[in-house]
């Protein structure tokens, strides 16, 4: 009954993430599936076989499924980066950090004086004006390195961008633009600060670079040479391709079907506004369906349909419950930008929820949330259905009573445990306060409350790593090195299980990812250390070798 195309690979450890047979020495796979897990005499029952001792140092564990990522992370490194943290790119390289108005401006001199053509546009990326200390940089502080060249410089959150007075003169961007996001100063100038897409639209050179940049095929092998740097075999781009578009679908199908290709990718539809209230008009719904039902292969996945409903807490446009908050920037209207009018956002999830979709909504502020699952609600009494697996992502500010309502309509919870560390001073002491600081990015209370959830990196708004994602959920630790809320850490196997079973779940994909046990996919993370034998301050350290995706292994740091 054997195989000669069967392989077992031993291993100084197995961590399966399955209950039933937790740890393993070794592993039996065939073609791109697993055979079984256990002993090297346990498997040899399958016949002919070639024994790899490739991993026998090393400890293997499921893949690491990243639900919540962007295509961007592979395109903005063709940008000059200006972000506060020192950053590592897909190649290897790290850039350092900015962590002054006079660095970023300084760095962005340089790059301004390479460019040849003076009416190119220089574009950046990275920039956190919150981490600055002093007045907020704008519009004149880029000035200083050119007014005749427009400039745009995209933020670290993804939701605002600040321009020099060229792009908005260029732009027609002055006191009288009517758009909500177009901040202005004492004197109800534009100030160069241009909060969610609508605003950034305006500056279409800038805001339309970056999308050429997501539509190029070194975007998407640069974001998955990301993932196997660290580990991740299966990651989703939520909502930032265009499916619509006209080759989108072509150019992932031709990455994915690469033999070399070194992950597997969702790519969720991203929701655009179809103007109407009558849910039987939404296109993006048909959309989706036929790429579900019709476009999926081994490597490429849909069925998932993203929603963004607010903005940035750190970037001041997230909607978030009274008392709001804490240290606005001056001329602040006191709450954040509503992206989805919240009147029609039960008719936009139900449209999607009668189709068999399931629908992944962007809902950073607790205010935002609770529109959400007001919405879930509805849906579910227009059309009940089960296992629907509709998810809060961020779930930055979600209250105790807010999960306890998830639970009982069955909703899953993606949270952003990453900006504990990255950003976690300043929501304690600018955003929202110490006592919500301390209750962010809440993954106790979501397991307490019966709430199925994952974690995530949101790369490019940080670096992908779910080794550092799930440091930041078991330790809580700030940049400044305090533990922010202690009362919310939970223990390493839980973290490990949302950093893949978790979000395998999440993504519908629990039946072929998130475990290693027979019949599953043979996607295995590769490690140089066993993440439950370190001590739980050291778990982001552990050097990763790279992945094993189908059965083929990918070293980390390789082109």
């Amino acid at each position: 009954m054997g195989d000669a195309s069967v392989k077992i690979f031993t291993a100084k450890k197995i961590i399966t993430m399955n209950p039933a047979l937790p740890f393993a020495q070794a592993i039996a796979v065939r073609g791109d599936r697993i055979l079984g897990v256990g002993t090297v005499e346990d498997l040899a029952q399958w016949g002919d076989h070639e024994l790899s001792e490739q991993f026998k140092d090393h400890i293997l564990m499921p893949g690491f499924v990243e639900a919540h990522t962007h295509v961007m992370a592979g395109a903005v490194w063709e940008f000059p980066y200006v972000g506060f943290y020192d950053r590592a790119d897909p190649a290897g390289r790290t850039w350092l950090g900015c962590q002054t108005i006079a660095s970023v401006v300084d760095r962005l001199a340089e790059c301004e004086r390479d460019l040849n053509d003076p009416d190119q546009t220089l574009v950046a990326w990275g920039l956190d004006p919150i981490f600055l200390k002093g007045e907020r940089l704008v519009a004149k502080h880029l000035d200083q390195i050119s007014t005749t060249r427009p400039i745009f410089v995209f933020h670290a959150s993804g939701h605002l961008a600040t321009v020099n007075s060229e792009m908005m003169r260029r732009s027609g961007i002055d006191r009288h633009t009517p758009t909500p996001g177009v901040a202005k100063d004492a004197d109800g100038e534009p100030n160069g600060e241009l909060q969610e897409p609508a605003a950034m639209s305006l500056a279409q050179d800038g805001f339309a670079a970056i999308g050429v940049a997501m539509m190029s095929p070194n975007a998407k092998w640069n974001y998955a040479r990301e993932a196997r740097n660290c580990g991740v075999t299966t990651i989703a781009d939520l909502g930032t391709t265009r499916l619509a578009m006209d080759g989108q679908l072509e150019a992932w199908r031709q990455a994915t079907d690469d033999p070399s290709y070194p992950a597997r990718v969702v790519v969720a539809v991203g929701h655009s506004d179809f103007g109407s209230e009558n849910k039987d008009s939404n296109p993006m719904v048909s959309l989706a369906v036929r790429l579900r039902d019709e476009e999926e292969t081994a490597k490429l996945r849909f069925g998932i349909v993203k929603l963004v409903l607010d903005g940035s807490i750190q970037g001041f446009t997230a909607r978030i419950s009274w008392p709001h908050y804490v240290n606005p920037p001056p001329g602040h209207p006191g709450n954040g930008l509503w992206l989805i009018p919240p009147e029609q956002l039960a008719d936009i999830v139900s449209s999607y929820h009668e189709a068999g979709l399931t629908v992944h909504c962007h809902c950073n502020g607790d205010e935002a949330a609770q529109v959400f699952i007001d919405a879930v609600e509805t849906a579910l009494q227009r059309h009940p259905r089960w296992d629907h697996r509709h998810t809060v992502q961020h779930c930055q500010l979600t209250t105790t009573a807010q999960y306890k309502k998830m639970a009982a309509l069955g909703m899953n919870a993606n949270i952003f445990s990453n900006h504990i560390f990255h950003w976690g001073d300043q929501h304690a002491s600018i955003t929202v306060g110490e006592e919500r600081a301390a209750r962010m990015d809440a993954c106790a209370t979501a397991q307490r409350e019966g709430v199925k959830f994952s974690v995530h990196s949101d790369a490019p708004i940080t670096p992908m790593g779910h080794l550092h994602t799930a440091w930041c959920a078991v330790n809580r630790l700030t940049a400044s090195g305090r533990v922010l809320g202690p009362e919310e850490r939970i223990s390493v196997a839980k973290a490990l299980e949302a950093c893949t079973l978790g979000a395998a779940h999440q993504l519908r994909l629990d039946h072929d990812i998130g475990s290693l046990e027979a019949g599953k996919l043979a996607d295995f993370a590769v490690l140089e250390k066993d993440p439950f034998e370190v001590s739980p301050e050291e778990l982001k350290d552990i050097p990763v070798w790279g992945t094993v995706v189908g059965g083929t292994p990918h070293v980390a740091g390789s082109t």
